[in-house]
């Protein structure tokens, strides 16, 4: 093991431009889920006749597919349907597609866990469903949906390491690269390529604990 050559500014700037690239994905891929996966949630939870069967379908597909599987399906068969993406976009609709799915069974959970009897009482009293969903059903519901959340983004940003596959230039893609040049560095990088996954997911789970206990 070789950490004095392993961590010297060329390789620890390189996987930190890997890591830049990571952090974007799963950025762009946590935004379009939260979306995607509020959108699926509220059009299950509403039980609109066909398009909520559909939706339903949909998901459980979805959740029921290794994510691999869809990466590969995002990069190297949709092109052959005249879909073609370079690897980034590939990557993050492949995220997006999987992780909303996911987000949106947590969503859904967290609206259907309000009582009932409150739901009834905000339509008796002349509230439409919009309503009654932004005032009553929402903010309740949010603080039961936040820490599943902030879980799942936390392992949208670890599965952003399945893209190396796909040869993003990503944390992990970089670290490989660094690691064919000698093979005594690859202990030491995988080493800081997991401080740079941790010092992240602990950040946000921190935030998410000091959010609970503002809301408690």
């Amino acid at each position: 093991m070789d950490f004095a050559g392993a961590y010297s500014w060329v390789n620890i700037r390189f996987l930190l431009q890997g890591f830049g690239v990571t952090l974007l994905v799963a950025f762009c891929a946590i935004v379009l889920s939260l979306v995607l996966g509020c959108a699926l949630a509220v059009i299950r939870y509403a039980r609109l006749p066909l398009l909520s069967r559909v939706t339903a379908i949909w998901v459980d597909t979805m959740r029921n597919l290794p994510l691999l599987l869809i990466i590969f399906f995002s990069y190297f068969a949709l092109p052959q349907v005249g879909l073609k993406m370079n690897v980034f976009v590939a990557a993050v609709v492949a995220l997006t597609v999987f992780e909303s799915a996911m987000i949106s069974e947590i969503i859904r959970a967290g609206l259907v866990s309000i009582e009932k009897g409150q739901i009834e009482a905000a339509r008796s009293s002349g509230l439409g469903f919009g309503q009654t969903l932004r005032y009553i059903i929402l903010p309740q519901a949010l603080r039961r949906m936040v820490p599943p959340i902030v879980s799942q983004c936390i392992s949208l940003l670890k599965d952003t390491s399945l893209t190396v596959i796909i040869a993003l230039p990503e944390l992990m893609n970089h670290a490989q690269i660094i690691n064919g040049a000698d093979i005594h560095y690859v202990v030491p990088i995988f080493i800081m390529a997991a401080l740079l996954y941790f010092s992240v997911n602990y950040a946000i789970s921190l935030a998410s604990r000091r959010w609970e206990l503002k809301n408690v």
